[in-house]
């Protein structure tokens, strides 16, 4: 079952923790520039994502091209927050194919600034909701071990861990596990 949502489309829009207005919505083409600076943000922070080299803008308009067309074709569903006319966070649930096609593999970033405020709790009900509408049955993630507030946020939704690679990252001379964490919507 498809189910496409409009590109800019508002989901539903919350007061965060420090007062500030969040818009969810779904990915647009105008958010080009807003999703360049957060991959990059977070590459310069060292943040726990798989990027470890800026992204150039002809780079991040094939990405956003490749996830507006699935969006399109109903593969992705992406929830992007906004604050004050600017994009803070992205993040999506990819259905599975073939006999994995009941399964949805999540990921989510947050620009530093922004964390520890409800959007993430916010960006995974969104998420959640959209998989059981379009009836997926099974979530899943990847978090690197050492990333306690999302480890914990992924646990309060309901979360498990479910699997680990050991050593799979090496960053900053250490190496750290990746936690998959599973929730069953059924």
């Amino acid at each position: 079952m498809l189910s496409f949502m409009k590109t800019g489309e508002i989901i539903r829009e919350f007061v965060a923790k420090d007062g500030r207005k969040v818009i969810l919505r779904t990915l647009k083409w105008e958010d080009l520039d807003d999703l360049l600076d957060l991959i990059n943000s977070l590459v310069e922070e060292g943040a726990n994502i798989l990027k470890t080299e800026k992204v150039s803008k002809e780079e991040e308009i094939e990405w956003l091209s490749s996830v507006l067309a699935r969006m399109k074709r109903g593969e992705i569903f992406c929830v992007a927050a906004e604050v004050e006319g600017h994009l803070v966070a992205n993040s999506e649930v990819m259905k599975g194919t073939g006999y994995s096609r009941h399964v949805g593999f999540i990921g989510i970033a947050i620009k530093k600034g922004f964390r520890g405020i409800g959007i993430g709790t916010e960006m995974m009900k969104a998420l959640e909701e959209h998989a059981r509408k379009i009836g997926l049955k099974v979530l899943t993630l990847a978090v690197f071990a050492n990333n306690q507030h999302a480890i914990n946020l992924y646990k309060k939704m309901g979360f498990v861990e479910t699997g680990r690679v050991p050593k799979r990252f090496f960053k900053d001379g250490t190496y750290i596990d990746e936690i998959i964490m599973t929730k069953m919507l059924e």
